[in-house]
């Protein structure tokens, strides 16, 4: 069974001087088999976390999951250089591996290419050859800031950062969301720090990159209208990203209908009824919507992958339904406008395995 390590390197830089530049912090994305490419199955999540080191050496650590099944993962050790077309990075060791029965993590060395524009790394691996291990296609993306880290105080401005399905946040516990793309339009009296966190395959290690935004100059005297914010639709694991400085979809639920509706992200760590920190916009949301239809009754319907025993599984969706209930009741909802059921592994929308079905769907009841 290939598990297949994403042994990241990082790329090409646009030397337009002589100095390199700087490739650390938090990358996200994932690997897929070039020979499949089933991106339904055969994927891996990957994190990376890169150092820079002396002269063009770079160091740090990779972290890998099976896709679907994120109790395998791996955690690297890695070392690697910069040349003039990219960087290589190679695995020095593991900080722990978790691997199927019969399965390997596949090891190597990978080169990619550095896109600045989009702060996106792609490329190649080569793994040492091992069961099933030959090659592997990865795409990363970093969170940085494009425009400018100093703004006029009391007037409109955009912010632009690069990323994959950007969320922004007031706090660092992800609990006060703010906006969803690679633009936010804000008006600053003050210096301010928002927290970023890409939605493109998210893992337990996904990182949270504080921005700060410092302020100048008095405010004016009549602060120019900020444009009310719209929220995009939902959208899936790896679904394509638009240009930067455009909107890009939100893990926030679209108006609650009779038709069952699939809250747009993974709620719960695996095998658990526990909520992850990245299922907050998406209840903040639903919480909104109904405070503002006071008439609004809802059913919460609590689903899971079709792993483990099918008995457990029911009970795991019924709690799985409480716990967002619980959410909803903590942030003011009256609990007899709420309903559960678990339907267990019964209704999957996705080939097993596959962690889009561990999701929670709502509906109006009458």
């Amino acid at each position: 069974m290939k598990t297949s390590l994403a042994l990241t390197a990082l790329g090409l830089l646009r030397l337009s001087t002589a100095a390199a530049q700087d490739l650390s912090g938090e990358w996200q994305g994932v690997e897929r088999n070039p020979i499949t490419r089933r991106s339904d199955f055969e994927y891996w999540p990957v994190q990376l976390s890169l150092q820079n080191g002396k002269g063009n050496a770079l160091s740090g650590e990779l972290y890998q999951e099976i896709g679907g099944q994120p109790e395998y993962k791996v955690l690297f050790r890695m070392e690697g250089s910069r040349t003039k077309s990219g960087v290589s990075l190679s695995h020095k060791g593991t900080e722990f591996d978790i691997s199927p029965r019969n399965g390997v993590w596949c090891r190597g060395g990978i080169v990619f290419t550095y896109d600045a524009a989009e702060e996106k790394l792609t490329g190649k691996a080569a793994y040492q050859p091992l069961m099933s291990c030959s090659t592997g296609d990865l795409e990363l993306y970093r969170v940085r800031l494009k425009s400018a880290a100093t703004v006029p105080a009391g007037v409109a401005t955009d912010l632009v950062v690069t990323g994959k399905n950007v969320r922004w946040f007031a706090d660092a516990d992800l609990r006060k969301p703010l906006a969803a793309g690679n633009t936010y339009r804000t008006r600053l009296s003050k210096t301010t720090t928002f927290y970023l966190m890409q939605g493109y395959y998210v893992t337990d290690r996904s990182a949270v990159v504080p921005i700060t935004i410092k302020v100048a100059g008095p405010a004016p005297r009549k602060p120019e209208p900020v444009p009310p914010a719209t929220a995009p639709d939902a959208e899936l694991p790896g679904a394509a990203s638009p240009a930067i400085a455009t909107s890009e979809a939100a893990a926030l639920p679209a108006p609650v209908t009779a038709a069952p509706l699939v809250l747009p992200t993974v709620l719960f760590k695996l095998g658990t009824a526990e909520l992850l920190p990245t299922a907050a916009p998406a209840l903040d949301s639903l919480a909104a919507q109904l405070r503002r239809r006071p008439e609004l009754r809802v059913r919460v319907a609590g689903h899971t992958d079709r792993i483990g025993e099918p008995s457990k599984n029911r009970i795991l969706s019924e709690q799985r339904a409480a716990a967002v209930k619980d959410y909803l009741v903590q942030a003011g909802i009256d609990a007899g406008r709420l309903e559960t059921i678990g339907y267990g592994d019964s209704k999957p929308l996705y080939a097993t395995p596959d962690a889009r079905n561990r999701r929670v769907e709502v509906q109006e009841v009458k």
